[in-house]
């Protein structure tokens, strides 16, 4: 089955949320060609989609790059993410316990990662915790931004943060969870900004 230039893009932006593609690292389109079995031009349109996207940069007679992004960028990054997501948990009410128990299976899942120490699998979780957090709560029109904006946070975490320990997300994940499980959307919304910073 061939694959698209739309699941090229996808799968960057998955790599980049895994932390498995740096800011500054060089995309080789020979490269990117043979591993996903397409031909380059495929490549080079998935790589225009991410440009127009703010993911990548092309330099001139050097090739394509995963950006990285200013100090100025980054704040505006986070500062988009905590508006959304301050803003998705105003709105929630108490959710069902179906959406509990998917975030709550999520966590697991984070901890899981946390436990295997597997690295990509973790930053890949930690990120799109989010992701699910905005479609359990049924703000699916939102989930594509919020999935860029987080690659985009974490391109810049990498860059502009320290190190921190694996466990403090995913025990803030948790304490979002409990405080949304408690109908504390006040709580809730009060935690993910802490989260965010």
């Amino acid at each position: 089955m061939s694959i698209s230039q739309v699941q090229i893009a996808q799968q960057v932006v998955e790599s980049i949320l895994a932390q498995k593609l740096a800011p500054g690292e060089r995309l080789g389109e020979q490269e990117l060609a043979e591993l996903f079995g397409v031909s380059r031009t495929l490549v080079r349109e998935a790589l225009m989609q991410l440009q127009a996207r703010g993911f990548v940069e092309v330099r001139t007679r050097k090739g394509w790059y995963v950006v990285e992004p200013s100090v100025e960028e980054a704040r505006d990054a986070f500062s988009a993410r905590r508006i959304i997501e301050s803003g998705i948990l105003r709105e929630a009410g108490r959710p069902l316990q179906s959406v509990l128990r998917k975030l709550r299976d999520h966590i697991a899942q984070e901890e899981q990662a946390i436990e295997q120490a597997d690295a990509a699998t973790r930053a890949f979780l930690l990120a799109d915790f989010h992701v699910c957090l905005a479609e359990c709560l049924g703000q699916r029109l939102l989930c594509d931004v919020l999935r860029d904006l987080t690659a985009r946070t974490t391109l810049a975490a990498s860059l502009y943060q320290s190190k921190h320990d694996a466990g403090q997300p995913c025990a803030e994940h948790a304490g979002i969870v409990a405080a949304l499980e408690n109908g504390d959307l006040d709580l809730a919304r009060e935690r993910m900004l802490t989260h965010i910073g």
